[in-house]
């Protein structure tokens, strides 16, 4: 881009793993930064999308975010991000999280020590990594001289930790490489999240929807927003930190929450919608709030059109 912000793209679930080589292809010929792909408990995994990424580009890096401990245990995480980022030649970059804790909860799994668990598993990740035999006694997860069975490209691969409340930030401070911010996070947020956790890369998810015709963008970002607020407005409710990021920081009264349809103050904290001038606004917005990646859902109908409108508005 034409400012140091770096932009990228986010692929999930939601998509099969040929479109999402399909749009990777298409990001890193666009000049996009960065691909990075969400993957939640139900949905598509994505390994499948990954390798054919990893082989369908050539210098995009290739993200995840995030991987949860109660999903893959740690030093499953360590096996898969080590092959992968082997098949990519070194571009893989990993978030590790908690996870959605009511989905998980459903499969059973007892996620009630998420800042425990996040503790071992960047220990055992990075310890495994090393390609040496390593023991960790943890709190929640344990390896007694484990090795992997081949040396890992590089011991030093990125490990981001994706993080809201107070604690969660300050030990992202103390045992991550940077910080992974969720989507309906406005850049206020963002700001505070980055000084709590005196992270140096910040990573930030946001929905986009882009075009010439302004109303039409609007139009188009509003649905997805709606959907958006209505699963993060029931995580608030049990999650101070989630009300808070929300509320606090967005300037919009709680009260205003609970309507149906959200207008444009919460296209402006919640997205990056519009046209050209919305666009440079709104990732100036972000990158004076710290953030240094950019990673924008492409919500419209044709992601390919929008992507290249969106770098040539930016003066990339």
């Amino acid at each position: 881009m034409a400012s140091e912000l770096r932009v990228g793209i986010r692929l999930h679930g939601g998509l099969d793993a040929r479109r999402c080589v399909e749009l990777a292809a298409a990001a890193e010929q666009n000049g996009f930064s960065s691909v990075w792909f969400a993957e939640n408990p139900m949905e598509r995994g994505v390994m499948a999308a990954l390798a054919g990424c990893a082989l369908a580009t050539r210098t995009i890096e290739l993200g995840i975010g995030v991987w949860n401990p109660y999903l893959r245990h740690p030093a499953q995480i360590a096996m898969e991000i080590g092959a992968l980022d082997e098949l990519s030649g070194g571009r893989t970059s990993l978030g590790i999280g908690s996870g959605l804790a009511a989905p998980i909860r459903k499969l059973g799994i007892d996620n009630s020590r998420p800042l425990g668990a996040l503790r071992d598993t960047f220990a055992i990740v990075r310890g495994l990594l090393r390609g040496e035999s390593f023991t960790h006694k943890g709190s929640v997860f344990s390896v007694e001289d484990a090795k992997l069975s081949y040396r890992p490209l590089r011991s030093d691969l990125s490990l981001l930790m994706a993080a809201r409340g107070e604690q969660a930030l300050a030990l992202c401070g103390r045992i991550a490489d940077g910080l992974m911010i969720s989507n309906m996070c406005p850049p206020g947020f963002a700001a505070h999240a980055k000084r709590a956790a005196a992270a140096t890369r910040v990573v930030q998810y946001v929905p986009c929807a882009v075009g010439p015709d302004r109303a039409q963008a609007i139009a188009t970002i509003k649905p997805v927003l709606a959907g958006m607020l209505k699963t993060f407005w029931g995580l608030a409710q049990k999650v101070p930190a989630a009300r808070t990021s929300l509320v606090t920081y967005s300037g919009i009264p709680e009260a205003d929450f609970a309507t149906s349809e959200p207008d444009e103050r919460f296209v402006e904290a919640f997205s990056v919608a519009g046209d050209a001038d919305d666009i440079r606004r709104r990732l100036s917005d972000y990158e004076a709030a710290g953030i240094t990646d950019l990673v924008l859902t492409f919500v419209g109908a044709d992601p390919l059109a929008d992507m290249a409108y969106l770098l040539r508005a930016s003066g990339a």
